[in-house]
């Protein structure tokens, strides 16, 4: 099979990208490792940037979104004894919306399946060739247990932290840079209706934790553990017991229901460059991980499909090659910026070190609640930074 792009991993940025590519008439090709109902269902990011939404937007993927996403203005920071609002649309003019990754992936899918493109599932054995080339490709063994060859002029990397792409860049050339944190969430999903009207971001002397939600009746939690927490010692009660405990306040009230899911998170943060070799390019967890209290995964990854997507319609269309050259050096920018964010939310508020960090980090919180000028540096960061080469 020869297709124009290969794209290696078929989860929001590979779908994203051949949609935007099939948009400008540019043909490609889907490789997954996972079934596509393992694709569709995975539950990961809820928030998603203005940039993000309006980018969806434009590319016809707005409607689910506009009908059934909740529009936030902002989030709540709290500890002990007080919790306080920032509106982000009053500091910076820019909203977020709630609307789970799940959801984005099946307007994806959906759309993936209108265009007709083709696309391979539970697909093993993947391995992209002669990328220093002028002709790369992806050889693999499809579900059927037959070997497969796509032949393409690009092939993209959207297959995340264990795939086979970045493993293709040679080791001389690939650099890494990544931090584990002493740290992860307990993630609980619950069948009951929000108790805030906002994302609720609490730190305690017992952990952090996070309030969320994924629609106006199914709530989204998060509470600090260690990162070898055994799952099976939280039942519900004591679940609920310590998020009742970490959001404690006076006058507020938990509301409780079935809890329908449980996992534990770790928290790192990762990035590798370069994220263009030959004929190869990264794109979203393939390149960079980060710890998710900075709602700021998915939204890299849309961003990296973008900037990618530009660069490739006007190599593949346009003959300039260009944008395809400053790909990883201008993607680098934001990620860069994003991980910097990541990191200092979540060391902002995640329990950790001794009293000393403690009061430390509440300085912090407070100075972020009471200067303006904090607020919107916090603002201006959790809502989306433009994007150099895009906005």
């Amino acid at each position: 099979m020869r297709t124009r792009v290969a794209i290696i991993g078929a989860g929001p940025a590979g779908l994203l990208l051949a949609h935007l590519l099939d948009a400008a008439g540019i043909d490609s090709v889907l490789i997954e490792r996972q079934s596509a109902e393992h694709v569709a269902a995975r539950v990961r990011a809820g928030i998603l940037e203005a940039g993000s939404v309006d980018l969806l937007r434009r590319a016809g993927l707005g409607t689910r979104l506009d009908r059934e996403g909740m529009e936030h203005r902002g989030i709540h920071l709290q500890w002990p004894g007080e919790r306080h609002h920032l509106d982000f649309v009053d500091l910076i003019g820019r909203s977020v919306w709630v609307y789970g990754q799940t959801e984005v992936t099946k307007d994806l899918l959906a759309a993936r399946e209108r265009a007709g493109q083709a696309a391979f599932y539970q697909a093993t054995e993947v391995t992209p060739h002669e990328i220093d080339g002028e002709r790369p490709y992806v050889g693999f063994v499809d579900a059927a247990g037959h070997p497969r060859r796509v032949d393409a002029e690009i092939v993209v990397g959207c297959d995340g932290y264990h795939g086979p792409s970045k493993q293709a860049i040679p080791d001389a050339l690939r650099h890494t840079w990544e931090r584990n944190y002493p740290f992860a969430w307990l993630g609980v999903l619950a069948d009951v209706e929000p108790s805030t009207d906002e994302l609720i971001y609490a730190w305690h002397p017992d952990g952090f934790a996070l309030h969320s939600m994924r629609s106006h009746t199914v709530s989204r939690f998060y509470l600090q553990v260690t990162p070898d927490e055994d799952i099976d010692r939280w039942s519900d009660d004591r679940i609920w017991d310590n998020l009742a405990t970490r959001f404690a306040l006076d006058g507020w009230t938990l509301k409780t229901g079935v809890i329908t899911e449980k996992s534990v998170l770790p928290m790192r943060s990762f990035v590798t460059t370069p994220l263009r070799h030959g004929r190869l390019f990264l794109a979203g967890d393939a390149g960079h991980i980060v710890p998710p209290t900075g709602a700021k995964g998915l939204n890299l990854a849309i961003a990296d499909v973008a900037l990618l997507s530009r660069a490739l319609i006007a190599w593949l269309r346009d003959g300039d090659t260009a944008p395809a050259a400053a790909y990883s050096d201008t993607a680098l920018e934001r990620v860069w910026r994003c991980t910097h964010f990541s990191w200092w939310m979540t060391t902002m508020l995640h329990r950790h070190g001794d009293d000393f960090d403690a009061r430390l980090q509440l300085s912090q919180l407070r100075r972020v609640v009471g200067s303006r000028a904090a607020a919107t540096e916090l603002a201006e960061n959790y809502a989306g930074l433009p994007m150099p080469g895009l906005d």
